[in-house]
């Protein structure tokens, strides 16, 4: 059996749209069916789903990045300061440019961006998956994706689905041996949210095993040799060990210009030097402290009842992250989707911040619902597309209820 890390013959394009088209249409579907449940549950409570979906949160302040470029900020009472500069300018110098050639506003230029990106996030998932495990397992890790709790954040003009779009396609581009597409897309997810520097770990990951794997192979195949060696052959295979190794390190060094370069511009704008961003974000009431905020939050919630009940929702969430990580540990997922899951999620579980929106941070650590997508792929179609539905429903009413009323901060 071919190792899956490292595929035979890597395809030099994504699977085509006919391959990807059940699950492409079953998370079209999912999405509907959430947008749907929010305008019913929104006009039952007087409130704009439309609004909802654009106008409310991250969503205001990437327009207005869009609008009006950076330097806005909030001075609260408390003395934090919120400024624009902590939002990734990805998404809003999308916004612009659609505003430009179209007749909409900033906000549902947004919104445009966001669901088109959703739709290329499905289909680099279905890529990553597909690839991996097979076409059945790839259109179950869409639907899984899709289905989440929090997953009516990919129909809202948030940055999620353009980062998911952008990591799914630098880890297919990886895995198949295409390694400029990697390193730009990297640093195009770079420069869309902080996490970025997660796409190009997992770049700098594979990258230097593919080095050290095409060293091993040169070196075993020298040591085979016998008789007097073929010069042509030898110079070709030596060419293009260069070339490859050249493909590579360009990867590595462009991968994280995107994240490097916005911080760094960041810190020159504030004054505050290399590190301004921290500052930033600290603003925000954002830093990284190891877990230790959330752990005290979390142990907050066993000090009464009923939020035990939420105590007890968390520490099985927390578990559940963790065992579906060990499971891809332990399935072999390549090195390079290990390192990115495992930085977004010890960055969404390990920040200080508002703790309400951690369920969205861990959107784009698609490869953690790989286990559960090839376990749904063994089961009869019907049952799996029970188990889907059934979870879909779910999740569209939950998003609605979420989207009426705390929200995702």
């Amino acid at each position: 059996m071919t190792d899956p890390a490292t595929p035979a013959v890597p395809p030099r394009a994504g699977p085509s749209v006919r391959r990807a088209a059940p699950a492409l249409l079953g998370y079209a579907a999912v999405r509907a069916l959430g947008v749907a449940v929010l305008a019913v549950w929104s006009a039952a409570r007087g409130t704009s789903a439309h609004h909802l979906l654009t106008a409310r949160w991250d969503s205001v302040w990437y327009v207005r990045v869009a609008a009006s470029g950076y330097g806005y900020e909030v001075r609260l009472p408390g003395g934090d300061v919120h400024s624009n500069l902590a939002f990734f300018p990805l998404l809003p110098w999308l916004e612009r440019a659609v505003a430009a050639v179209t007749p909409l506003p900033y906000a549902d230029a947004g919104l445009l961006v966001s669901t088109l990106a959703s739709l290329a996030a499905a289909w680099g998932v279905f890529a990553v998956a597909d690839l991996l495990y097979g076409r059945r397992a790839g259109i179950c890790a869409v639907l899984a994706w899709a289905v989440l709790p929090v997953g009516v954040v990919q129909s809202m003009a948030y940055s999620e689905s353009l980062f998911t779009a952008l990591a799914a396609w630098s880890l297919y581009a990886v895995l198949t041996g295409r390694w400029l597409t990697a390193g730009a897309l990297a640093a195009a997810a770079g420069l869309t949210r902080p996490v970025g520097m997660a796409v190009a770990a997992a770049v700098w990951t594979a990258a230097f095993a593919s080095f050290a794997r095409d060293r091993r192979a040169a070196a075993a195949e020298g040591g085979t040799r016998s008789g007097a060696p073929d010069g042509q052959a030898r110079g070709a295979a030596s060419a293009a060990w260069r070339r490859a190794t050249g493909a590579r390190a360009v990867a590595v060094a462009v991968s994280p210009l995107g994240a490097v370069g916005y911080v760094l511009w960041v810190g020159r704008r504030t004054g505050a030097g290399p590190l301004g961003y921290l500052d930033v974000q600290a603003g925000w009431g954002n830093g990284f402290d190891g877990g230790y905020a959330f752990t005290r939050f979390v142990a907050g919630r066993f000090t009464s009842f009923p939020s035990a009940l939420a105590g007890l929702a968390l520490v099985a969430s927390v578990a559940l992250l963790l065992a579906l990580y060990a499971a891809g540990v332990r399935q072999g997922q390549p090195p390079a989707l290990l390192a990115y899951t495992g930085i977004v999620l010890a960055l969404a579980l390990c920040a200080s911040g508002y703790f309400g929106s951690k369920p969205r941070l861990l959107l784009p650590a698609f490869p953690l619902l790989f286990p559960l997508a090839r376990a749904l792929a063994r089961l009869r179609p019907t049952r799996s597309a029970g188990v889907l539905g059934g979870v879909a429903a779910v999740s569209a009413v939950y998003g609605a209820f979420w989207l009426n009323g705390s929200g995702p901060p």
